[in-house]
């Protein structure tokens, strides 16, 4: 009768309990009908058992309750004061154990929340599960695993974000101020967006520029009419915002495309050119002044970086440096001249280019201790592929195992060329995620994106270099179009949070890509993209303990461990 009363309860507190879960009840039931085959001891043996090893936090509530109205019952039919006091010492234990069982940061039950975006679904950055992860031994071959391992850490990150360029303000500032809010957001408030922290611009201008400009006049090669008032109309203004609704938390790092065309050999601020060494010290000092003049319009500037895409004679803004001369120019003028100018905590990220020539780079400028000093590390970039080659992800690694002090930062990547048909085309999305996954398992401490918002023609752009961007705004209509590519980034960025240490996390299967990182808080995002066009049943493992994920085909999925 007590065991139907109980059941009866039960059913009516939680429908979706399954009946097997009373079985574990068996033990203190058996005992409570007074079947001599159970001793009182055995019973409550086996009650603690089945609490202690409970796979789920419902089955644990759930029972503990149960044997706390089962336990109470036997009490008052048997008026025994021992077994009195047995109820108030064990009912505490039980409920500890089943506490310690769902704790946190221990060898206990870990939840993990699975946010998932997907092709033909409209899943997007969507929380679509909630498990918990239970014992598991020896995974099989036949079944398809991500291993988790957050003993070993590996880099730090510092951030993840896109660039501000003068074509993505002024398209921001053609918004309604509805839009506007709705873009800084999305962008950068981390509960109701992706929360992006990293922030790269431009100094003076680039092709993302509605014109060629510089911030000093011609011949000026002391600098006295060096101003930035021509940021003040949309960028500063973008930038300013964005740190409001990041909270502060932005680190923002500058990049020139070229030298002002006087100071260049061919006279030209386009089509490659080199800087004349006559003109070393003022264009270092162009650096100190830029950074004073933005900091005291209350953006402060965490680095800058020496040259974008030095290698590449293009016909946008761009310049030309050998690896002995960007060393040079960082050993003798850059380095010395911001140390100076009280700019010695500004980090100087030399290369900015692409994979290929990364290694050589890096071997080149850091085998002079001088020009090594001054170096925080290394930009990179995705472009590798205009040869029609793979993506050369390994050169990544090979500085990061050459030069462990030194850093890595993935500064540009973008889709091109620009068509408007070509928007809703998931291979953008996954072209990220590829990156992103093995960027940062090649020691990458942070990823940023190109143009963070370009108009409906790809741009604008003064030479008509058009490319996508994760969001365009078509200024005419007012709408905004959200490519996959911006979930993919959000996968990263909304749950990787800056400090986040890289952890391993190895997949047994080629078809879903994966990386990991341990935050601050404890919480370990873990993720999972399926390349492929099969749906996928894998098993997430760490430390002995598994739970069962489904992979949709064409997806990025981003597991929350907590």
């Amino acid at each position: 009768m007590l065991t139907a009363k109980v059941l009866g309860k039960s059913l009516s507190i939680s429908r979706r309990l399954s009946l097997y879960k009373f079985n574990c009840l068996s033990p203190l039931n058996k005992y409570l009908k007074w079947q001599p085959e159970i001793t009182f001891d055995v019973a409550i043996a086996g009650c603690v058992k089945n609490c202690i090893f409970m796979h789920s936090q419902t089955d644990i509530a759930f029972y503990v309750c149960n044997f706390r109205f089962n336990l109470l019952s036997y009490v008052n039919m048997r008026k025994n004061f021992f077994l009195s006091g047995l109820y108030l010492v064990l009912v505490p234990c039980i409920m500890i154990a089943a506490n310690n069982r769902l704790s946190p940061g221990s060898d206990s039950l870990k939840t993990v929340t699975v946010y998932t975006t997907a092709e033909n679904t409209p899943l997007r950055l969507t929380a679509t599960d909630t498990l918990f992860l239970q014992n598991f031994g020896q995974p099989l071959e036949t079944q398809p695993c991500v291993f988790v391992d957050p003993a070993e850490t590996f880099q730090t990150c510092i951030g993840i974000g896109g660039a501000i360029t003068d074509a993505s303000a002024e398209t921001f500032a053609k918004m309604t101020p509805e839009k506007q809010k709705e873009i800084l957001t999305q962008y950068f408030d981390v509960k109701k967006g992706i929360g992006y922290t990293l922030v790269r611009t431009n100094i003076h201008s680039c092709d993302f520029s509605s014109g060629s400009y510089t911030y000093v006049q011609d011949n000026d090669s002391a600098l006295k009419s060096f101003s930035i008032e021509h940021d003040k109309e949309f960028r500063i203004p973008f930038i300013k915002k964005a740190f409001i609704e990041a909270g502060g938390n932005l680190t923002l790092y500058a990049s020139p495309w070229s030298p002002p065309a006087w100071m260049k050999d061919n006279n030209d601020m386009l089509h490659g050119g080199k800087l004349k060494p006559s003109f070393y010290q003022s264009w270092a000092d162009y650096f100190a002044k830029y950074i004073t003049a933005w900091q005291a319009e209350g953006i402060p500037v965490w680095g800058i970086s020496v040259q974008n895409e030095p290698m590449a004679k293009q016909r946008w803004e761009s310049c030309i440096y050998t690896a002995e001369e960007e060393r040079d120019f960082i050993k003798n003028f850059l380095g010395p001249t911001l140390h100076k100018a009280g700019f010695d905590d500004k980090k100087i990220i030399a290369w900015d280019h692409n994979r290929d020539l990364l290694y050589h780079r890096a071997s080149t400028i850091l085998a002079d201790p001088d020009a090594a000093r001054y170096v925080w590390g290394f930009g990179f970039h995705w472009y590798e592929g205009w040869t029609g080659d793979l993506k050369m992800f390994e050169n990544v690694k090979r500085v990061s195992e050459a030069f462990p002090d030194k850093h890595l930062l993935f500064t540009e990547g973008c889709a091109e060329i620009f068509a408007f048909g070509s928007m809703n085309e998931w291979k953008w999305g996954e072209i990220y995620g590829r990156s992103m996954i093995n960027d940062f398992n090649n020691g990458a401490v942070g990823w940023t994106d190109w143009n963070i918002l370009l108009d409906e023609t790809g741009g604008p752009n003064h030479v008509q270099n058009l490319c996508f961007a994760p969001l365009h705004a078509n200024t005419h209509t007012g709408e905004l179009y959200y490519l996959n590519s911006f979930y993919y980034l959000g996968h990263f960025s909304r749950f990787i949070r800056p400090g986040a240490k890289r952890i391993i996390s190895s997949s047994s299967r080629g078809q879903l890509l994966t990386t990991a990182f341990l935050n601050t808080d404890g919480k370990i995002a873990v993720i999972v993209m399926n390349q492929s066009n099969e749906k996928i049943e894998y098993l997430i493992w760490i430390s002995g303990l598994a739970a069962e994920i489904s992979s949709l085909p064409h997806s990025i999925q981003t597991l929350v461990l907590k």
